[in-house]
C-alpha cells in the first residue's frame, strides 16, 4: 500500500512532506492470501501499511530500505494539497488484491481534507491520532482520550510550559494556533498552524537551519520526564506530544489477524513520526520519500 503520505505531489513529484476504509474488500479466494496494506495519503506525509498472511509460518524480510539518517529537507515550493488522480487509480486497484488502511497523527477532519470526505469508505482500515480514533469498514471501533490518561493538572502544566517557551523565542513571523489540543495528543507548533503556505515553507527551512523543534523537544524531555511521554517531529511546522506507546504502533492493536504488515513512511529516522512503527517488530518497514516510491514497491510485491 502507498506510503504514509508525503505531503503528497502528483505522479512525477518526489518531494516528500508532511504526511491515511470502509467497503468490504475484494478478497483472492484463497484463505491465505488475504492481505492489508495500510496508508497514508494526502497533504502531508504519510505512511502505509500492510498486512499479508503467510500460508505456512510467520518469517521476517529484510527491510528494503534503511531509514533515512536524518530528516529531508525538500524544496519550499510544489506542496500539493489533495491526493493525485493517479494514486486514487493505484490504490482502488491494490485494494482487489490486499486489504488497505492508513494511520496518521492528524485527526478525522484533517485527513478528510487530505483524502476526501469518503475516506471511510476508500480504505478497510483508517487510524486517526496514531490510531487513538480507529474505524474498521467505516465503523469506529476504538478511541482514547489523552485529557483522561494524563489529568487536567499535568495537561496545564504542559500546556502553560509550551506557551512561556514559546514566548521566549523569536522567529521570522508568528501566527494562532500554536497548540493544538486533539483527543490522543498536543500538536505543538511553534510557528502557529494558522501560517500561511508561504510561511509554513518558510519556517520548515528556518527550523532545519536553527533547529527549533528539536530544541523545544529536548527541552520538554528534561521537564516532563516524569509523565512517560513521547515527542515526534512530523511534518513542516509542529511536533507531536502523547503517552509513551501512543505512537503508530497503537493501530498495531486492530489488525494482529494479519501475519505479515508492511508500513511505508519517510520520517523512518529516529525522532521521525513513522520510526517506532517502521522498526517494531511486527512490521516489515519501508522508507520512501513520495507516492511514486509506494507504488513501485507495492507493484513489486503485489504486481
Amino acid at each position: 500500500g502507498p506510503q504514509s503520505p508525503p505531503e503528497y505531489g502528483g505522479p512525477s513529484s518526489c518531494d516528500a512532506r508532511e504526511g491515511q476504509g470502509d467497503l468490504p474488500l475484494r478478497r483472492r479466494r484463497h484463505a491465505h492470501s488475504r492481505a492489508q496494506v495500510s496508508l497514508r495519503l494526502g497533504t502531508r506525509r504519510g505512511t502505509a501499511i500492510c498486512h499479508l498472511p503467510l500460508p505456512h509460518r510467520r518469517r521476517r524480510r529484510r527491510r528494503h530500505h534503511q531509514p533515512p539518517p536524518a530528516p529531508p529537507r525538500l524544496s519550499s515550493n510544489a506542496l500539493p494539497r489533495e491526493v493525485s488522480p493517479e494514486v486514487l487509480a493505484f490504490l482502488a486497484d491494490l485494494r482487489t488484491k490486499v486489504t488497505i488502511g492508513f494511520v496518521g497523527g492528524s485527526d478525522l477532519k484533517k485527513q478528510q481534507e487530505q483524502l476526501g470526505e469518503d475516506v471511510l469508505s476508500m480504505f478497510d482500515y483508517c487510524f486517526s491520532e496514531n490510531g487513538l480514533m480507529a474505524f474498521k469498514d467505516g465503523v469506529k471501533i476504538g478511541q482514547q482520550s489523552v485529557a483522561s490518561h494524563l489529568g487536567e493538572d499535568n495537561l496545564q502544566r504542559l500546556i502553560n510550559w509550551v506557551l512561556k517557551y514559546l514566548s521566549d523565542i523569536t522567529l521570522p513571523c508568528k501566527r494562532g494556533t500554536f497548540i493544538e489540543f486533539r483527543a490522543g495528543m498536543l500538536n505543538v507548533s511553534p510557528v502557529g498552524r494558522n501560517c500561511s503556505q508561504e510561511e509554513r515553507d518558510a519556517f520548515e527551512i528556518y527550523d532545519g537551519e536553527h533547529n527549533i523543534r528539536s530544541t523545544m523537544v529536548t527541552a520538554m524531555k528534561a521537564e516532563f520526564a516524569d509523565l512517560n511521554l513521547t515527542f515526534s517531529i512530523g511534518g513542516q511546522i509542529s511536533f507531536d506530544v502523547f503517552p509513551q506507546g501512543w505512537d503508530k504502533t497503537f493501530a498495531l492493536q486492530y489488525v494482529t489477524e494479519f501475519e505479515e504488515i508492511h508500513f511505508f513512511g519517510d520520517k523512518t529516522y529516529e525522532g521521525g513520526n513513522d520510526f517506532e512503527i517502521y522498526e517494531d517488530s511486527r512490521t516489515i518497514g519501508h522508507a520512501v520519500t513520495c507516492p511514486e516510491d509506494t507504488m513501485k514497491i507495492c507493484g513489486e510485491i503485489w504486481p
